[in-house]
């Protein structure tokens, strides 16, 4: 089971663990932390899928847009805005723009986000750095 926040387009979060999830699924199923039924979750209605170490998280570590120099970057350094403006500074082994989405890993260390799978519909923009 894995450790998940969704990030709905519409702004809702949804935290919980998911043993079901995989790119090319339509639907895939989250357990809520408070242990409740299983929720369907319809992939083209997020933005992310975040694999977390933690469903708490840090509310004050603030994400570092850059990458540590000390330790090697695998696959493509990017930096990703979202159709709502936010930003994700990573890199990925799989970007492709005519796929539905893509795997990749937030540049921060420290990050509570271990990997995450962006849905290209809900990005504005990828810049290669």
């Amino acid at each position: 089971m894995n450790k998940v926040v969704a990030h709905y387009t519409d702004g809702r979060l949804l935290k919980g663990v998911t043993g079901d999830f995989a790119p090319a699924k339509d639907v895939f199923h989250v357990v809520p932390g408070d242990g409740l039924r299983p929720v369907e979750v319809r992939t083209a209605q997020l933005k992310a899928l975040f694999f977390v170490r933690d469903l708490q998280g840090n509310p004050s570590h603030m994400e570092k847009g850059a990458f540590d120099p000390a330790h090697p970057t695998p696959g493509r350094k990017l930096m990703v805005t979202f159709q709502d403006g936010e930003h994700l500074v990573g890199s990925t082994q799989g970007y492709q723009p005519d796929r539905p989405g893509f795997f990749m890993i937030p540049a921060d260390q420290a990050s509570n986000i271990e990997r995450c799978y962006v849905l290209g519909a809900a990005v504005k923009s990828v810049a290669f750095l």
